[in-house]
């Protein structure tokens, strides 16, 4: 099933998560694309490549990054090194069959299996986080 920019604020099974993760990160310095577990990420030249503490690699627009994580000592705003993710909460939803969604709208296409979680991180802003990953670093927050 392909979900077309969906809104989880709609949707009565979605859930609010905060995730918590220490994460390292390096700067890109040409444009190119990366495999995530969920799918192709395509970055440009000052994106951030991070590698989280699953393992799992993925990509950030470098204007996304700034606004989403933090700089760890020793390392500089900016710089190579480990950086933390600002606590925010997102919207999430826990699928139960196979799926794909645009991290953007004409973004790149992830793909999810059942029991992988649909995460909204703004508006027209998504992705996804493999079920073992998401009860590693992200936490449910109490209500419906």
């Amino acid at each position: 099933m392909h979900l077309q920019n969906p809104d989880l604020g709609a949707d009565p099974q979605a859930r609010f998560a905060v995730k918590d993760e220490t994460v390292q990160v390096e700067f890109a310095a040409a444009a190119g694309t990366l495999t995530s577990a969920v799918g192709l990420n395509r970055y440009q030249p000052g994106d951030a490549l991070i590698t989280g503490s699953t393992g799992d690699r993925w990509c950030v627009s470098r204007e996304r990054f700034d606004a989403k994580y933090e700089p760890l000592v020793p390392t500089l705003p900016g710089g190579a090194g480990p950086y933390r993710n600002r606590p925010a909460q997102v919207l999430a939803k826990q699928m139960d069959c196979h799926f794909s969604v645009a991290r953007t709208a004409g973004g790149d296409v992830l793909r999810g299996a059942p029991g992988d979680w649909l995460v909204q991180y703004a508006p027209g802003d998504h992705g996804i986080v493999e079920r073992s990953r998401f009860g590693r670093v992200y936490r449910l927050l109490p209500g419906p």
